[in-house]
This record gives C-alpha cells, sequence and structure tokens, in this order.
C-alpha cells in the first residue's frame, strides 16, 4: 500500500540531522507494515496530481496555522476535499488534523488557554487513556459536518476525529519522540512559550508514552481501508 505523506512545514535543522525531514518520521514511525512512501514538500508548493497518487494519504503537522492566507492552504484544502470524494484513507496530525477539520467544514483559532507541549494524557472513546506528545496552541473549536470525537482532555476537546469510515485526526503528535520534543523547546520554544509551561513538559519527557500503540492504530487503519 503506498501512503502519500502531504508535509506541510519543515523539520529544524537539528531534527532533520538526526532523523531526516517530517515525512521520514513517519515512515519510520509506520514501518514494519509493508506501506511504501510518496512524500510531497506541499509547504514548497509540491503537489501530487490528484487523489489517486497513492492508496492512502497522511497530513504533518506545521510551524504554521490552518487559517492563514497562504496560497498552499487553500490548494491543500481542495485536495483533501477530492481525497475525502474519493473515498481513500486520509490521516491528518497536529496541522494536519486542524486543515482536515477546517477544508471540511470545522473551524480553527488559536487556544487562549494557551499551549500544549510534551506528554499529555488523553481519554479515547474506546475506554482507553494514552500518552503523546503534543506541540500546539491552535484547535479545531468548532467540528465539521458529521465529525465523531474519539479522544480529548479538560485542555483539548477535540483532541481526535473520525470523519466518516475513511478520515481518522489525531491532535498530539505519535511521532514526537522526546528527544525531538526537547529539540524543539530548544529551538522553537524558549520566547515563545511560558518557560514554566516548558520546564514542566522537560520534566515529564522521560516518562513512557503511547506512540507505539497509535502508530498501530494507524496503520490497522489504512489497512482496514485498503481492504474495505
Amino acid at each position: 500500500m503506498k501512503i502519500g505523506i502531504l508535509q506541510t512545514g519543515h523539520a529544524v535543522p537539528e531534527v532533520r540531522e538526526e532523523m531526516g525531514e517530517y515525512a521520514d518520521i513517519f515512515a519510520a514511525l509506520l514501518a514494519g507494515h509493508g506501506f511504501s512512501f510518496a512524500p510531497y514538500m506541499v509547504v514548497d508548493g509540491e503537489f501530487p496530481e490528484g487523489p489517486e497518487a497513492a492508496d492512502g494519504w497522511l497530513i504533518t503537522g506545521s510551524k504554521h496555522g490552518a487559517y492563514e492566507d497562504l496560497p498552499w492552504i487553500g490548494r491543500l484544502e481542495d485536495l483533501i476535499r477530492a481525497i475525502h470524494d474519493s473515498g481513500r484513507p486520509l490521516i491528518g496530525v497536529c496541522f494536519g488534523h486542524q486543515i482536515i477539520a477546517q477544508a471540511l467544514g470545522g473551524k480553527v483559532e488559536k487556544h487562549p488557554g494557551g499551549w500544549a507541549v510534551g506528554p499529555q494524557e488523553y481519554r479515547f472513546a474506546d475506554g482507553t487513556e494514552m500518552t503523546l506528545n503534543a506541540w500546539h496552541q491552535d484547535q479545531v473549536t468548532e467540528l465539521p459536518e458529521g465529525a465523531e470525537v474519539l479522544a480529548g482532555n479538560d485542555f483539548c476537546r477535540y483532541a481526535s476525529l473520525a470523519i466518516g469510515e475513511r478520515i481518522l485526526t489525531i491532535q498530539p503528535h505519535p511521532e514526537f519522540t522526546p528527544w525531538l520534543v526537547e529539540k524543539l523547546i530548544e529551538t522553537r520554544g524558549r520566547g515563545v512559550v511560558d518557560d514554566a509551561l516548558l520546564e514542566a513538559a522537560l520534566a515529564r519527557l522521560p516518562q513512557e508514552n503511547d506512540s507505539a500503540a497509535y502508530a498501530e492504530r494507524m496503520a490497522a487503519f489504512f489497512k482496514e481501508a485498503d481492504h474495505g
């Protein structure tokens, strides 16, 4: 199964040197499931010809806001709607979660409560709880029509959505390792996010997280859609 990765932001140099770009990090997260990957740097205007260019699609995180007036964002929204109409499976992570919701009629805004950084606990509708690394201030504040809330917490009510049977979105970053979050704190967090919040996140980073378990959910979602 070929997964097209729509990369909506660049990794910071320190991360890129160690782990590659975000498309490489997602490929590593989903390794071992028989997928092949085709990256598209949509943030730089590189787009596939259409939904048929891959069997399934994944949209990464970004430093940009879904509501920003950038040419590639409108074009990405058109592609999201085309993928939705095609019936191909689509997963969105962080910015990907937000831009999918916005493209299909939801709303994204800056959260007045500030940032979520580092390990956060999420309650899932199936009764499970997961700890995943987050890095965001923007949130989905209004749901698109037909969206089902799969997970949330007190800070982020709409942390994971299902839109129909072929779209899955998640606000936190299952692909973010503790090392990667530490590098983001050093390179992007200082002077932007409150120091006390950053220090609290650093103190929590060594704890166990559920990235591997959520990666299995992502892989199963793609496989089920491929055979559905």
